[in-house]
């Protein structure tokens, strides 16, 4: 028994890592606790002591070793429990340290079962967890499905490690570019901004450190493999790969891409940007849902209103003609304009317009107003495109209100 059980110490530091020591002190506690059992003195103070050279084990009581036949069976029994248990310990610690190193990382499993709406996930050493809100919306899976996923974070707990996994976090998708595109990984090509919808949409705004090396072409491939990739991978999403730069106008023009703005007046007070689009491409520049300035504006980090180009002259027409104040590139509005916005004036006599307000919508209150207008929803036609998935995304917005909206805004 006794060289045995320093033979299978020497083994298990050797394969599982484990410290001996720790193993010798584990079993010598549990040990002196079983001894107590069978000792006829209760209150006695109980101490096993092992020998580390010949492995031989002494039972000792108030300082006088205690001999008994049972001892021996207690032991091994001891020992060997023990000793399972200790390497079941050690097993769920390096695999805990093999994934708190692997964080930030994508890693793939198959899908193993499914726990009220979260995926659980084999990543063959251990198990992780796909959270319903870290699943990109219309992604489905069924049992043995193999997914790819983000490392989230790593927790230890009870059972052994929980690993959260994401597919809908915006570092998703960075990483799967930083494998995709070496210039990435390479430093030579910075991805700057992402905003994203996941399962829908995502906007990415690159720049190169080499002048020489195009960070746009770099992250689209030749014949845009690389980005057809990542596109697969994301089961669908829309992805606009848009070039940084340091002159906010021109970053808000990438932003914008597709649309092709005209103008752009920045209100740095306000930090807001007001962007002029060509009428036929006003819903371009808005996009579904105003899905596409939404993700401009986050991509920037600014508020921008989006107006088309004859909207902006018959407010600018309607400004002169009340004598308000207009900016020098609007003053010389065609006379045209300035007669039909007259004519428009005094024929409406008994109604007069006002200007549009949130407030005016049924079911629009101060509250949401301000929401939807931190939001960049502010005008007639952002109101009338919207959905009522758009609305319950945004904090203080419940589905009933949002369908009070949608319902309203049909009328506007």
């Amino acid at each position: 028994m006794n060289e045995e059980l320093l033979t299978i110490l020497d083994q298990m530091e050797r394969e599982k890592g484990i410290d001996k020591e720790l193993l010798f002190k584990a079993i010598e506690s549990a040990l002196a606790s079983a001894a107590k059992k069978i000792v006829q003195n209760k209150e006695a103070q109980i101490v096993a002591v092992i020998d580390r050279s010949t492995g031989q084990i002494t039972i000792m009581s108030e300082g006088q070793p205690v001999k008994s036949a049972e001892f021996g069976r207690i032991a091994a029994q001891t020992a060997k429990q023990v000793i399972v248990q200790k390497i079941r310990e050690a097993e769920r610690d390096i695999v805990l340290e093999d994934y708190i190193k692997r964080t930030g990382t994508i890693v793939n499993g198959s899908v193993h079962r499914f726990e009220k709406g979260d995926i659980v996930l084999d990543l063959g050493k251990t198990e992780a967890i796909l959270p319903r809100s870290q699943q990109c919306q219309g992604e489905r899976y069924k049992q043995g499905d193999r997914v790819r996923a983000y490392i989230l974070e790593v927790n230890k707990t009870s059972h052994g490690p929980q690993v959260v996994l994401t597919r809908s976090d915006v570092a998703f998708v960075k990483k799967l570019f930083e494998i995709e595109v070496p210039e990435i990984m390479d430093g030579i090509v910075e991805i700057k901004a992402i905003a994203r919808e996941p399962g829908e949409r995502t906007k990415l705004a690159v720049w190169s450190k080499d002048e020489k090396v195009d960070a746009v072409g770099a992250c689209v491939g030749m014949r845009g493999s690389r980005v057809k990739d990542i596109v697969n991978e994301l089961k669908g999403e829309r992805v606009d790969i848009v070039r940084w730069s340091d002159d906010l106008k021109e970053y808000v023009k990438a932003a914008l891409s597709p649309a092709e703005p005209l103008e752009v007046t920045i209100d740095k007070t306000n930090k807001r940007i007001a962007v002029t689009v060509a009428d036929d491409q006003l819903s371009i520049g808005i996009g579904k849902h105003g899905q596409n300035v939404r993700l401009a504006s986050r991509l920037v980090g600014w508020e921008i209103d989006i107006r088309g180009k004859e909207e902006k002259a018959k407010k600018a027409a309607e400004a002169l003609l009340a004598g308000k104040p207009v900016e020098k590139e609007e003053a010389a509005l065609p006379e045209a304009i300035v007669a039909k916005t007259k004519k428009a004036k005094t024929s409406k006599t008994k109604v007069q317009k006002k200007d549009f307000s949130l407030t005016d919508v049924k079911g629009i209150g101060q509250k949401i107003a301000k929401i939807l207008a931190a939001a960049g929803y502010d005008t007639p036609e952002k109101i009338k495109a919207l959905a009522v998935k758009d609305l319950v995304k945004l904090e203080g917005i419940g589905e009933k209100t949002a369908e009070k909206i949608v319902k309203a805004g049909k009328d506007i």
